[in-house]
């Protein structure tokens, strides 16, 4: 593997539109004021990738983390102590987003909360005034989904999808080389996310010491229908809709926004899902078990496109994570990252059919394979986006994954979660930018 430092310098090159190199920051106006950063939600994903990557870019890049703010009175407390001790400062920490951006005290914001809060909360932030780092699924309607759009692009704020395949040196290779036309039109693309682990999404005795007393439980509910007070819905969110899709919001959203990376398509043109809890009988309410099959292509041509499967389950890890797109002539492997001419039309066949064929040569792809663990870490990737939104908060250019991409990846989401749960095929309505099954809105 390489060095963290080269991996970093490679990959801004494939970024270079949207990067500022920290010699040249002298030259923007307010470049030598200190960007001071609050945290939205303590999550372990912030203490395990956020931080780490933060700590190492910001005394350099003159940022400064000031303000925490959760609505749980443990994390709050953990977030303060953690935060203190990595990065050597005095963290004011506040019970909820409002008190905490009525103090001014931050100019942007890293936010890793619930997943159905994630549009809100960058609503919340951008109107604030704040940039923002927000972690995917951006959305899990498409009310919340139109509506964080609109506030983005009206505030003018710079705002990253934590989507970091955007900021992998490998995942730019293979969109240039699909771009170039040397891959051929793509064909299929075959996604796979599959895990075996009974604890995955499960916080068991974390759950039992929590009480209604330590949070804002009807803060934390915001825009979703109002229950009685359920630790698992709080810590274990992503086992439960409304508060999360699981499946399609947590692994298929990474996925699927490469095919609208590496494609130029702003969402399917229709979604049709089987599965269930097969597996896990805890009491979920989220599959263990998940296949979506898409459709792609031209909005004005519906002869013309190419399909998307996408699998995942829980019960066995075989076959793990895999990106594989497909050409008449081959294949790109984006778990191994090569091109190869893998299942490809060899030319003595298209010879005697009277075509040409499109042959591909072996290559690698330059850079390192994606994480998808529990608990990623600091992994180069994230390094990598973290390091871009820090330096397009000074730059105000566009960061590597911006709004837009959240967008469109919510509305495959959406597409896949309104699928699986009517048993429908469903559509997407240009026009009203709604995700239809049966004709009508998904709603939750």
């Amino acid at each position: 593997m390489m060095e963290r430092r080269d991996f970093i310098k490679k990959s801004v090159l494939a970024s270079a539109a949207t990067a500022m190199s920290a010699t040249s920051y002298s030259k923007i106006i307010g470049a030598n004021d200190r960007v001071r950063v609050g945290v939205v939600g303590f999550s372990d994903r912030h203490r395990a990738s956020h931080v780490g990557p933060f700590k190492e870019l910001s005394k350099k890049m003159n940022f400064e983390m000031t303000a925490l703010s959760d609505i749980w009175n443990r994390r709050r407390e953990e977030g303060k102590a953690f935060l203190d001790k990595q990065l050597g400062g005095d963290v004011k920490v506040f019970r909820n987003n409002e008190e905490m951006y009525d103090a001014r005290i931050v100019d942007a914001v890293f936010l890793s909360t619930a997943d159905f809060q994630h549009a809100l909360h960058t609503i919340e932030a951008v109107k604030a005034g704040c940039d923002v780092y927000a972690e995917k699924p951006l959305a899990e309607t498409m009310e919340d989904n139109r509506a964080v759009l609109k506030a983005v692009k009206s505030s003018g704020k710079i705002v990253q999808i934590g989507s970091q395949r955007r900021s992998g040196a490998n995942y730019w290779a293979a969109d240039e080389f699909i771009k170039s036309g040397k891959f051929g039109p793509i064909v299929m693309v075959e996604l796979m996310w599959n895990v075996n682990q009974p604890g995955r999404w499960r916080r068991t005795e974390l759950t039992k010491t929590l009480k209604e007393s330590d949070v804002d439980w009807v803060r934390y509910q915001l825009n979703r229908p109002k229950t009685a007070f359920d630790a698992r819905k709080y810590l274990e969110y992503r086992l439960f809709w409304p508060y999360s899709s699981g499946i399609p919001g947590q692994w298929m959203s990474h996925q699927i926004d490469t095919v609208h990376w590496f494609s130029g398509l702003p969402h399917p043109r229709s979604a049709v899902a089987n599965g269930g809890i097969y597996q896990w009988k805890d009491g979920r309410t989220n599959a263990d078990t998940l296949t979506v099959v898409f459709d792609y292509g031209p909005l004005n041509d519906p002869t013309s496109g190419f399909q998307v499967q996408f699998t995942s389950r829980f019960s066995n890890s075989a076959g793990e994570t895999k990106e594989l797109y497909y050409s008449n002539g081959g294949m790109i492997n984006l778990d191994t990252n090569e091109i190869s001419d893998t299942g490809g039309l060899r030319e003595r066949e298209a010879k005697a059919m009277g075509l040409s064929a499109n042959l591909l040569k072996p290559m690698k792809l330059e850079g390192v394979k994606v994480a998808t663990d529990a608990n990623t870490g600091g992994d180069e990737l994230t390094f990598n986006h973290i390091k871009n939104w820090m330096e397009c908060v000074r730059s105000r250019k566009q960061p590597n994954a911006p709004i837009e991409a959240g967008y469109q990846h919510s509305i495959a989401t959406i597409m896949a979660n309104a699928a699986y749960r009517t048993g429908q095929r469903v559509t997407f309505d240009e026009k009203s930018q709604e995700v239809l099954a049966g004709g009508k809105p998904f709603k939750y």
